[in-house]
C-alpha cells in the first residue's frame, strides 16, 4: 500500500515539474516569437478579464454537460490541445515538423486516450499554457488572479458545488482537462467505466471530485487505482512562477544559471518550492478519500513562496507585489 501511494504521489510531483520546468524553458522563446496575449501585461484588469472568461467556460461546460453535447466539449479540448502543443513544438522544432506533433497529440487523444496519453498532452498543454499567460500577466496581475481563482476554487467545491459537477461531466470524455495519477502501472483509463465513480454529491464516498476520483475495487482496497488533478491546479500556480521569472528586474534577481532554462531564478524556484508543499498537502487530503479544492493551498503554496525568495534576493516589498 505503501510503495502504490508513494508511486502516486510521485507520479503527480513528476507531472507538475514537468509543466513548471516547460513553461520556464518556452518562456524567453514565447515572448521573442511575440506571443505576449496583452498589450499591457501590468494592468490588473486583465485578471478580471481571464476569471471572467472562466466563469463563462464553466457556464457553457455545465450547460453542454445538461443538454448532451458533450462531444462538443470533447471536441474543443482535443483543437486546444492541439493547439497549445503547436506552440510548444514550434519553439524547438522546424515549422512542419511543429505542426505534425501537434496533430498527433489531438490524433492519440482522439484515437487512444489512456492515461499516459491523456497526461503526455496535460504536461504540453499546461507548459504551454502557463509559458503564456506568464509572459502575459505582470506580477500584481498574476498576485491578483492566483489569489482570485483560489477563493473561487474553495467556493464552488465547497459551496456551490459546481466544480464537483464539471468534474463529473468531465470525467467520462477521458480529455486532458484533468491529469491522471495512477497508483500501479496496471491501470488502465479506457477500461475504467468509473462505476459510482461520478457520485461526487454522496456524503458516503466524497472521494470523488476533479481533486480525486477513486477505482475502488469491490473489495474496498484502501488504495485507489487512481486519483485525478484538475489541469488547472498544474497551470494557475505555475503562471506565477513564469511570471516571476519573466517580470522581476534581472539586477534584483538573476538567473540560477541553470542549463536550458535561463529564465530560473531564485524567486521563481521559491515559488516552485512553494506549490511542491502546497501540492504534497493536497495529495495527503485527496489520498484519504474526500473531495478538495486543489488551489487555495497550490496557490497559496506559491504566493508565499515567490514573497520569500523575493525577499531573499533583496526584492523591495513592493517591487515584489508588481506596485
Amino acid at each position: 500500500m505503501r510503495t502504490r501511494v508513494a508511486f502516486g504521489v510521485g507520479f503527480a510531483a513528476l507531472i507538475f515539474l514537468l509543466v513548471q520546468l516547460g513553461a520556464l524553458a518556452l518562456v524567453p522563446t514565447f515572448y521573442d516569437a511575440g506571443y505576449q496575449t496583452v498589450e499591457d501585461p501590468t494592468d490588473p484588469t486583465n485578471s478580471v478579464v481571464y476569471i471572467g472568461a472562466i466563469l463563462l467556460a464553466t457556464g457553457v461546460m455545465l450547460a453542454a454537460f445538461k443538454y448532451d453535447f458533450d462531444w462538443a466539449v470533447r471536441g474543443l479540448v482535443v483543437v486546444t490541445s492541439g493547439m497549445l502543443s503547436w506552440y510548444v513544438f514550434s519553439a524547438v522544432l522546424p515549422g512542419v515538423l511543429a505542426i505534425v506533433g501537434a496533430v498527433a497529440v489531438s490524433g492519440a487523444l482522439l484515437a487512444y486516450p489512456e492515461w499516459y496519453v491523456i497526461d503526455t498532452a496535460g504536461v504540453l498543454m499546461g507548459a504551454g499554457a502557463a509559458g503564456l499567460f506568464g509572459i502575459s500577466f505582470g506580477l500584481l496581475p498574476a498576485l491578483v488572479l492566483l489569489t482570485a481563482l483560489a477563493i473561487y476554487d474553495a467556493t464552488s467545491v465547497y459551496g456551490t458545488k459546481h466544480m464537483l459537477d464539471l468534474a463529473e461531466g468531465v470525467m467520462d470524455l477521458r480529455i486532458p482537462v484533468v491529469l491522471v495519477v495512477p497508483t500501479t502501472l496496471s491501470y488502465s483509463l479506457l477500461d475504467d467505466d468509473f462505476s459510482g465513480a461520478n457520485d461526487v454529491h454522496d456524503d458516503a464516498d466524497e472521494a470523488e471530485s476533479e481533486r480525486g476520483t477513486t477505482d475502488d475495487d469491490a473489495d474496498d482496497e484502501p488504495v485507489r487505482d487512481a486519483f485525478f488533478i484538475g489541469l488547472g491546479d498544474a497551470v494557475m500556480p505555475t503562471v506565477m512562477v513564469a511570471s516571476a521569472a519573466f517580470f522581476l528586474p534581472r539586477e534584483l534577481a538573476p538567473s540560477l544559471g541553470v542549463p536550458g532554462i535561463p529564465a530560473l531564478t531564485l524567486p521563481a524556484l521559491t515559488a516552485m518550492v512553494g506549490m511542491f508543499v502546497g501540492l504534497f498537502a493536497l495529495l495527503w487530503l485527496v489520498l484519504k478519500g474526500r473531495a478538495h479544492a486543489g488551489l487555495p493551498l497550490l496557490n497559496g503554496g506559491t504566493i508565499g513562496g515567490y514573497l520569500v525568495g523575493a525577499l531573499a534576493s533583496g526584492v523591495p516589498i513592493l517591487t515584489a507585489l508588481g506596485l
